[in-house]
């Protein structure tokens, strides 16, 4: 399929009906990921919530790229927080929602991979961190790895598929891992100053052992 095939595949009411059923058959697994394989709708409704504030979040756009990416009101932190309180594999799937319902309202593919790349990879990346979220400064660490994985999915499909605009002065490396490294690293250490305010991750941890 090429590219203008892709694009218009998923701008068509064929194309956001099949990236919606992708999003109910994640949220499926997310009910039945337990090591029992019984249903938890716990984990289910607190993974809608988190997708939900994330999808709200993403809406509020503190700046721009003009290449595209945003520095967002925090939106990249609902998702590691679904990682950090329901582990990596819900964590992921929920992330790989937020990508699905980025692809269905503003689809831009150019590439199978860079599809991927771009949309649900990089957003279910931002859980792995929580691979760390029982060890001394879960919270920090589960952020800053999964910010991190992002960071890496979306330098990667710069890199391969966009090195064309890279300006005078930079290569389609060094461009990419420069360009998103602005708007992602904003948006981190401004999460991140909030996060080490002593009444939120208080909250935070106290949240996280009520729900375990």
């Amino acid at each position: 399929m090429s590219s203008f095939d892709l694009q218009g595949f998923f701008e068509s009411t064929a194309g956001q009906i099949t990236s919606a059923a992708l999003i109910l058959i994640l949220f499926a697994a997310i009910l039945f990921l337990g090591k029992d394989k019984k249903p938890d709708t716990r984990a289910l409704v607190l993974s809608a919530v988190f997708v939900a504030l994330a999808v709200a979040l993403n809406q509020v756009k503190l700046f721009h790229m003009p290449q595209g990416g945003s520095v967002t009101a925090f939106s990249m932190l609902p998702i590691v927080l679904c990682g950090y309180f329901l582990g990596v594999r819900r964590g992921l799937m929920a992330g790989m929602c937020i990508g699905i319902i980025d692809l269905i309202f503003g689809p831009y593919v150019i590439h199978p991979l860079q599809l991927l790349l771009d949309y649900p990879l990089a957003f279910g990346a931002l859980a792995l961190g929580a691979v760390f979220r029982e060890k001394k400064g879960g919270l920090y660490l589960s952020y800053i790895i999964g910010v991190f994985c992002r960071y890496v999915c979306c330098a990667m499909s710069g890199i391969i598929f966009f090195g064309e605009y890279a300006p005078e002065g930079f290569n389609a490396v060094t461009w990419s891992l420069w360009y998103n490294l602005t708007f992602m690293g904003a948006e981190c250490i401004i999460t991140l100053a909030i996060l080490f305010v002593p009444v939120v991750h208080k909250n935070i941890y106290m949240l996280k052992s009520q729900l375990l």
